[in-house]
C-alpha cells in the first residue's frame, strides 16, 4: 500500500474538510504560540492574547500520548524518498495545539488513545508504542479501512479516521508538506504572446507594430 499517494488524493480531494477549514485557520496561529513571539506586527491585538493565553496552557496530553501520536501519525505518513514524515512536519505538535485551540477534540482523541492501547494489550499484551512496527501496522490495518472493519472495533475507526484527518492536515499546511505537493505558489514569468499554434488555429496573427511594441521578450529566451 503507497500511503502518501493514497494520502495525497484524498487530501486534495474531501478527507476531512471540516477538519481542514478549521485546522487550517489554526496552523499558523500553531507556529507562533509553539514560538517564544507572540507578539509579531502582522497579529490583531486580540489573536496575539489569544495566542499567548494557548502558549502559556498546560500541556494536554502526556509524554504517552504524545508518545503514541507520534508512531501513529509516522505510520500514516511515513519519511519517503520524497520528503519527511509526519514527525518530521512537527505534526504531533501542531495535534498538541489544535486539541487546545479546538476542544472538542480532546475527548475523541484521549479516548481513542485509550482504546488503541487496550486493544494492543488484548491482541500483543504490550501498549501500542511497545508493539514492533509489524504489530503497529497489523493493529492499524484493523482501523483504518471503515468498510472493512469489524464491528468490533468501531471506536478505533472513528478515532482513525479523525487521527489520519489531523496527521494531513498538520503534514499538509507545515513547509515541508507544501513543498511535497509541488505547490510553487506566484512565481514571476513571461508572457510572450498567444502561442503561434493557438494564432494559427483563429487564423490570427501579431501585426509587425504589436510585435515591436507589445511583444519584447526573446521566444527562445
Amino acid at each position: 500500500m503507497d500511503r502518501r499517494k493514497s494520502i495525497k488524493a484524498l487530501m486534495i480531494g474531501a478527507v476531512g474538510v471540516g477538519v481542514m477549514v478549521e485546522a487550517c485557520k489554526s496552523a499558523d496561529k500553531k507556529a507562533i504560540a509553539a514560538s517564544a513571539d507572540a507578539t509579531l506586527e502582522d497579529r490583531m491585538q486580540e489573536e496575539k492574547d489569544y495566542l499567548a493565553k494557548l502558549a502559556k496552557e498546560e500541556p494536554f496530553f502526556d509524554a504517552h500520548e504524545m508518545a503514541t501520536i507520534t508512531v501513529l501519525g509516522d505510520i500514516i505518513i511515513p519519511r519517503d524518498e520524497v520528503s519527511g514524515s509526519a514527525s518530521d512536519a512537527k505534526v504531533p505538535e501542531f495535534i498538541a495545539f489544535i486539541v487546545k485551540d479546538m476542544p472538542s477534540h480532546q475527548t475523541p482523541l484521549r479516548g481513542g488513545l485509550r482504546w488503541l492501547d487496550l486493544h494492543s494489550y488484548k491482541r500483543f499484551e504490550k501498549s501500542f508504542t511497545d508493539c514492533d512496527p509489524k504489530q503497529q501496522i497489523a493493529i492499524v490495518d484493523e482501523i483504518a479501512y471503515p468498510e472493512k472493519a469489524k464491528p468490533g472495533v468501531k471506536q478505533g475507526v472513528a478515532f482513525f479516521n479523525l487521527m489520519r484527518d489531523l496527521v494531513v492536515t498538520g503534514f499538509y499546511t507545515a513547509e515541508i508538506g507544501v513543498k511535497d505537493l509541488g505547490y510553487m505558489g506566484n512565481t514571476p514569468n513571461q508572457w510572450n504572446g498567444v502561442p503561434d499554434d493557438v494564432l494559427k488555429q483563429y487564423k490570427l496573427a501579431y501585426t509587425e507594430k504589436e510585435l515591436k511594441e507589445c511583444l519584447s521578450f526573446d521566444k527562445e529566451a
